[in-house]
């Protein structure tokens, strides 16, 4: 998963997180779009869904419980 820039694991998480709350850069986004895997920027953003809707449910329950 990484080519000769340095684009990993790493990389795509940065990109999906930033991505989801809305400051990822021009540059970057164009970077994952011409360098990036589809198939890995899909998979990180379905795994943080899916973490951020846990850690909202836990939040909600600690609080109200």
């Amino acid at each position: 998963m990484t080519d000769k820039k340095g684009s990993g694991i790493f990389r795509v998480i940065q990109s999906v997180v930033a991505a989801a709350f809305g400051v990822q850069s021009n540059r970057n986004r164009e970077r994952d779009f011409t360098e990036g895997k589809p198939g890995h920027f899909i998979i990180a953003g379905i795994l943080f869904t899916v973490i951020f809707i846990i850690v909202l449910i836990s939040i909600v329950n600690t609080v109200l419980g």
